[in-house]
């Protein structure tokens, strides 16, 4: 049978402006043809074993010819593959989804069209421009940039767009600038009129240059600016002035490097992007199962002996659930216990579980837990914690000095996660990170792994966030003078702080 091909459009840069259908295929799809607009983490949520294939086009630098394109989803599709065309953008709009989808109905093989947002409209938003506004412009167009000017004879009406639409929004048209704006002038257009060029628009990454048809060319010449970009012509371009919001927030253009396990990093990464941050996400470690159950399953097997169940993580919390359901068990035999719990998030994840913790420290480290307990524990009292293989053995040491029976249960460990170190590195030597998060003392021990002996030397030499005490004096043992140490020891606290550094 014949497969599906999806040309999917990926949106301007901005991921997650994805359509929720979109984001559908792309978890289904056998096969994704893709290009260098479709930004990494829309790719993660693919399939484990799907087949990815790059097909993206620089300027003047294609890795595959647009018919060798449309051919692949020919020949994928005949395969009866499931293929998601991801692409930059609209499918429609410049995208050459068309000439693919053309081939496809020639081939008789099926296929759907999944819009995206195209940077016609996006881009310009993002930098506080609107397309259309009352009273300044109620007609927009969206133009090539790419027209070659050098051939014979020209497609653009340039004596009709010139004047006769308000916003000119060419795509792709940043090196040929002087012929784009010179067509104007010569046509109609004045060359005082407002223009901006936007370099990565929706992105961390993003630059606005506010310029004038007349000077375009060569203010973009002295900036520097490159591919991509748009080039956007008329009066709305004033009102950036007024309404720029995305590079007005308090961490836009920091690049900030996030060494949380994959899993969670998504928490601390979208609170610092939702304040303008690029994040660099480079897991220092990875949450993994422990070397043996053992310890975890003989205390399953008394728990009701129990008088005190103290959990130190969010993760402890999950992997401990998770293996007393494998033993097909489940939150009431924890009748007998009391629960306590390190963090406001490791109880809000006790929640999870229809448990509401009973005692919760207002200092979120294992000596807050110590200090709240001391009147609570009589001696003989079982304690079971179930926690991560390595940690810090202050709790159940003085817990035991109070005459508690303490069993310490490993239900996960953290293990060095997967790190393109060789690419961390340039990215430290260049001074291409501005600030290097940390939310445990094993993402410091670990990535200083992953460096190698490079370790110390780069982070001396870049600010560095802990999101407590205990991590920052991990540092500091390296070595490593934490810029930053938020006085809440949890994510919400440590992104506080960070924006208040740069205040």
């Amino acid at each position: 049978m014949a497969g599906m091909v999806y040309l999917v459009g990926a949106g301007p840069g901005d991921y997650k402006l994805i359509s929720v259908k979109a984001w559908e295929y792309i978890q289904i799809a056998d096969t994704i043809v893709y290009d260098r607009l479709a930004d990494d983490r829309l790719l993660r949520h693919a399939r484990k074993d799907v087949e990815m294939i790059y097909v993206g086009k620089a300027s003047s630098q294609h890795t595959m010819r647009q018919e060798d394109i449309n051919q692949l989803l020919v020949d994928k599709a005949k395969e009866g593959k499931t293929v998601v065309r991801l692409k930059g953008g609209d499918p429609f709009v410049f995208g050459r989804g068309g000439e693919e989808a053309l081939l496809l109905v020639e081939n008789n093989l099926p296929f759907e069209i999944v819009p995206g947002i195209t940077s016609a409209i996006s881009v310009p938003a993002y930098a506080g421009i609107p397309v259309t506004h009352r009273a300044v412009a109620t007609s927009f167009a969206v133009i090539t940039g790419h027209e070659d000017p050098t051939k014979g004879k020209s497609n653009m009406r340039w004596d009709k767009l010139s004047t006769g639409v308000d916003t000119l929004v060419f795509l792709m048209g940043v090196e040929n600038l002087p012929h784009i704006t010179s067509q104007l002038i010569k046509n109609g257009r004045p060359a005082e009129t407002p223009a901006a060029v936007i370099r990565w628009g929706t992105k961390p990454e993003q630059r606005v240059l506010v310029t004038t048809v007349g000077t375009a060319a060569e203010d973009v010449a002295k900036q520097g600016l490159k591919p991509p970009a748009i080039f956007i012509v008329g009066d709305v371009v004033n009102l950036r002035e007024k309404l720029a919001w995305f590079d007005n927030r308090p961490l836009f253009g920091k690049n900030i490097l996030v060494t949380r396990a994959r899993e969670q990093a998504s928490v601390l990464t979208n609170k610092l992007e939702a304040l303008g941050a690029n994040c660099i996400e480079a897991p220092a470690i990875k949450i993994a199962l422990p070397d043996s159950y053992e310890a975890i399953d003989s205390a399953i097997a008394n728990i009701a002996s129990y008088h005190w169940l103290i959990f130190t993580s969010a993760n402890g919390v999950d992997h401990f659930f998770a293996r007393l359901d494998e033993k097909g068990l489940d939150s009431r035999v924890l009748s007998n216990a009391k629960i306590a719990a390190i963090g406001v998030s490791t109880a809000n994840q006790l929640r999870t579980y229809g448990i509401k913790a009973d005692l919760i420290p207002a200092e979120f480290r294992a000596e807050g837990i110590i200090e709240i307990l001391e009147d609570k524990i009589d001696k003989g009292m079982k304690i079971l914690i179930p926690r991560a293989k390595e940690a810090r053995e202050i709790l159940p040491e003085k817990l035991r000095e109070m005459g508690a029976i303490v069993d310490v249960a490993p239900v996960y460990q953290t293990v060095i996660g997967e790190v393109d170190s060789e690419l961390l590195i340039q990215k430290l030597q260049d001074g291409e990170i501005d600030l290097v998060t940390f939310t445990s003392s094993s993402t410091v021990t670990n990535l200083l792994s992953v460096l190698s002996e490079n370790g110390k030397n780069l982070l001396s030499k870049t600010k560095t966030a802990c999101i407590g005490p205990i991590t920052a004096k991990t540092c500091i043992d390296y070595g490593i003078e934490p810029t930053i140490v938020a006085e809440d020891y949890t994510i919400t606290g440590l992104v506080k702080s960070i924006e208040e550094l740069v205040k």
